[in-house]
């Protein structure tokens, strides 16, 4: 028999039972779209959690006022600031350091004609902008004249400006910060969300020292909130931290047995492992979508053996009438692999779409590759040969007059 025979043959008796033939793909389209839908969840997420990464700048390491010992119930960032520009300066000189930006936030509602929005402004250093990673879009970054002066200038997120001037041109324009006239100089390119999810777009920046000195007040003059601290390379940001912590006790006359009035984090690490869990978890996913491809499998093996059976006749009048063993087994092969490739087919679709479904209902991420798609099919077919060749084998076994004698 030749072989587009067989699979004409194969089609036929799929055909003959289109109830059963439905059910059985049904299992697999259901576990081929359970595996899409999963992988394109977790890398969506496994993305998100990449790009929120890499907006957070390289090698970072941030410094905060206080303690965070929970022992003696002084957490958060401490009320009265511990740092100092002076402290700045100093680590800047560590040799496992590449640049520190001190830091002065506060709250503030801005106003531009009839608009108003309420947004963190931020006091910082020319360094900032480096230090995080985060170019200027338009116009100009701000500058040590800037700072040296405390000019009334701002840099704003894309958050800001759509909220301010929807489609206007912000740069060169007056906006009101506190009440205060500031000039926009520049606009700060897009960076997202970060790993706690705050929308970092929303935000302003201006010279630290007008932020200290004329927009929010500093009581403890010269000290700052926190500081960003980049690191000369990935490796070097474990020394960094070790050096830090030992200079700033050693500025700030700590005892040896008393706790740091400061807490240096490693966003470094914190960024590894949130990467290393999103990871984990796209490979979960994809794990428990496998399990509905296996039970797929499963039952398409359990179809096709009870289908062997009531067809035992049908093969022994084949085989007596000169079929091959082989052309048998190729037959009931042909038909599990139909099923799958077809299931197979219909999941991906199912699957595409149930992912754009779920993305667009929790407003979360999905993304697709060419590569899942190709290995969900690939598996799909592989699931055929594998959970059919044991009904295929059992049907080409059957001895022609025991199979005739079959009632």
């Amino acid at each position: 028999m030749n072989p587009l025979a067989v699979v004409r043959e194969a089609g036929r008796s799929l055909g003959a039972n289109k109830l059963r033939t439905g059910l059985t793909m049904l299992g697999m389209v259901i576990g081929v779209a359970a595996v899409v839908l999963m992988l394109a969840v977790g890398t969506g997420a496994q993305n998100q959690v990449n790009r929120a990464v890499g907006s957070m700048g390289s090698n970072l390491l941030v410094i905060l006022s206080g303690s965070t010992s929970a022992g003696t119930l002084r957490m958060g960032s401490g009320n009265a600031p511990t740092l100092t520009t002076g402290d700045a300066e100093a680590i800047a000189k560590l040799p496992a350091v590449q640049a520190v930006a001190p830091t002065f936030p506060g709250g503030a509602q801005l106003a531009y004609g009839v608009n108003n929005w309420g947004t963190q402004v931020l006091g910082v250093t020319p360094e900032y902008l480096s230090v995080r990673d985060w170019p200027v879009e338009a116009g100009d970054p701000i500058s040590e004249t800037d700072v040296r002066s405390s000019t009334r200038v701002a840099l704003l997120g894309a958050t800001v400006v759509e909220k301010l001037f929807d489609t206007e041109d912000p740069v060169g324009r007056t906006i009101r910060i506190r009440g205060q006239p500031f000039q926009v100089i520049g606009v700060l390119k897009r960076k997202g969300q970060s790993l706690d999810g705050r929308d970092q777009d929303d935000s302003v920046l201006v010279p630290i020292t007008t932020a200290q000195g004329k927009l929010f007040g500093n009581r403890f003059p010269g000290t700052v909130r926190f500081m960003f601290v980049q690191a000369v390379s990935q490796a070097a940001t474990v020394t960094a931290e070790h050096e830090i912590t030992l200079l700033l006790r050693q500025r700030h006359r700590i005892q040896p047995d008393a706790d740091d009035d400061f807490t240096v984090r490693n966003l470094t690490q914190a960024a590894e492992a949130a990467s290393a869990t999103a990871r984990i978890l796209s490979l979960m996913l994809g794990a428990i979508g496998s399990i509905s491809l296996v039970v797929g499998g499963i039952g398409i093996m359990n179809i096709m053996l009870v289908s062997v059976t009531e067809r035992t006749r049908e093969i022994g009048i084949r085989m007596a009438i000169g079929a091959r063993r082989r052309d048998v087994l190729l037959q009931f092969l042909l038909e599990a692999l139909m099923i799958c490739v077809v299931g197979g087919l219909a999941g991906i679709v199912l699957g595409v779409a149930g992912a754009f479904a779920v993305g667009k209902a929790m407003q979360i991420e999905v993304a697709f590759s060419a590569s899942v798609m190709l290995v969900a099919f690939a598996v799909s077919a592989a699931t055929g040969i594998f959970f059919g060749f044991w009904p295929a084998r059992r049907a080409a076994g059957l001895r022609p007059v025991e199979a005739l004698r079959y009632e």
